[in-house]
């Protein structure tokens, strides 16, 4: 499968893919393949903030699901918010409830987005988190 990526080049950039489906992973790997990021996965909230608390690598940008074994997707927005103000997260899932998606948003998430996602909705993110010319933080 070849996608389009509209320039958006991500070569050295540091994406976290915390996901305990691999279906999902899959997902995201095949549409970030040809897109010349570093990837890095982890299928529970344990190892990610394990990584966080014993590695001084920069992060791009996370992309998580609120349900993952052992500590959940806010959980883990938690724990990288102690160190980490700027990197973006984005909480991809496939569970709502209005009080999960605001407390994901005060945790630090910057977006709350159900599963499914389209490709072309993952890349206009990417995008709007990664380039250059933006700055995006998040402010309390």
């Amino acid at each position: 499968m070849s996608l389009i990526y509209n320039n958006l080049e991500l070569k050295g950039k540091n994406i976290i893919i915390v996901e305990d489906d691999i279906p999902s992973v899959k997902y995201y790997k095949t549409i970030l393949e040809n897109s010349g990021a570093e990837l890095k996965v982890f299928e529970n909230g344990k190892d990610f903030t394990d990584y966080l608390n014993n590695t001084e690598e920069h992060i791009d940008i996370v992309l998580l699901d609120f349900l993952i074994p052992i500590i959940n997707g806010i959980d883990c927005v938690r724990v990288l918010r102690k160190t980490n103000r700027n990197s973006p997260v984005l909480m991809i899932t496939a569970y709502y409830s209005e009080s999960t998606r605001s407390e994901a948003l005060i945790a630090g998430c910057n977006e709350y987005i159900l599963k499914p996602i389209y490709p072309e909705k993952l890349l206009c993110l990417l995008e709007k988190y990664l380039k250059p010319e933006h700055s995006y933080s998040v402010s309390r």
